[in-house]
């Protein structure tokens, strides 16, 4: 991978990490144009870095939600933050387990499974059209909702579904106000990103030498950078319901993903 390939898969990375076009599913298409040929390993520890870059990102969006929520953590009360972490914690429930059961699994959907990433641009796409017709409301995020979230989160994990606009969709279908829908499934994330890295570096699995610097470190920068103006774009365009653009989006990407792999059959 040079340099230039690295700069662009950072800055799909961090744009498709917020914009519900699933990153996981342009990465590979991205690798695909690209036509990388990594070794598996290689390729992961890049992936990984991209993650981390647009988690950091998150956290630079949300600051002072999360600066907040901490001091509130802080005084061991049952206050408004201390039960968001814990809607948090029961979000990811769906998300590890599935990941715990069928990692083995999961991982061999992504090796240029072009006609699944095309497929589940599709779904994306039909979801996005259900939530932007959603009408808007002040509803905030309970116990339920984010456990129901949390499924559509785990689902999430195939490529080519979008995280963040299958759990936005949900959240919105589920009659949440559409800015707290957009804030909680960023926030939903951060902890399973970093859960994830610190698992993948414990694994030993990670492979990484001298060579790689540069290009991971422009991956990381451009990852971070784009993902930085994704996050705040998105959340205006969830709350001024602009969300079938992108469902339009994906579905003309999802077709042409399945067309070119029925055609080079």
């Amino acid at each position: 991978m040079d340099i230039i390939d690295s700069l662009l898969l950072g800055v799909i990375q961090g744009l498709t990490e917020f914009l519900p076009v699933s990153s996981s599913g342009h990465l590979e298409l991205g690798k695909a144009l690209l036509g990388d040929t990594s070794l598996s390993k290689e390729s992961m520890i890049f992936t990984v870095v991209l993650h981390f870059a647009t988690a950091l990102s998150t956290i630079v969006v949300f600051r002072k939600d999360l600066l907040e929520i901490i001091v509130d953590l802080t005084k061991f009360e049952w206050n408004v933050n201390t039960q968001f972490v814990f809607k948090i914690a029961v979000s990811m429930l769906p998300a590890v387990l599935i990941g715990l059961l069928f990692e083995s699994q999961l991982e061999s959907l992504f090796s240029n499974n072009i006609s699944l990433v095309g497929a589940m641009l599709i779904v994306t796409g039909l979801l996005l059209l259900l939530a932007d017709r959603a009408q808007n409301t002040t509803k905030n995020v309970n116990f339920k909702n984010a456990f129901t979230v949390g499924l559509a989160q785990a689902i999430a994990m195939l490529p080519g579904i979008s995280r963040s606009g299958a759990t936005i969709s949900t959240a919105v279908l589920l009659g949440i106000d559409k800015t707290k829908a957009a804030r909680f499934s960023f926030l939903m994330v951060i902890p399973l990103i970093f859960g994830k890295i610190f698992k993948d570096l414990l694994s030993g699995e990670l492979t990484y030498d001298s060579t790689q610097l540069t290009t991971l470190s422009i991956g990381f920068i451009s990852a971070f950078l784009s993902g930085l103006v994704a996050c705040t774009w998105m959340i205006k365009l969830v709350k001024n319901s602009k969300l079938k653009y992108f469902a339009l989006y994906c579905g003309l990407i999802g077709v042409l993903a399945v067309c070119a792999t029925f055609f080079n059959t």
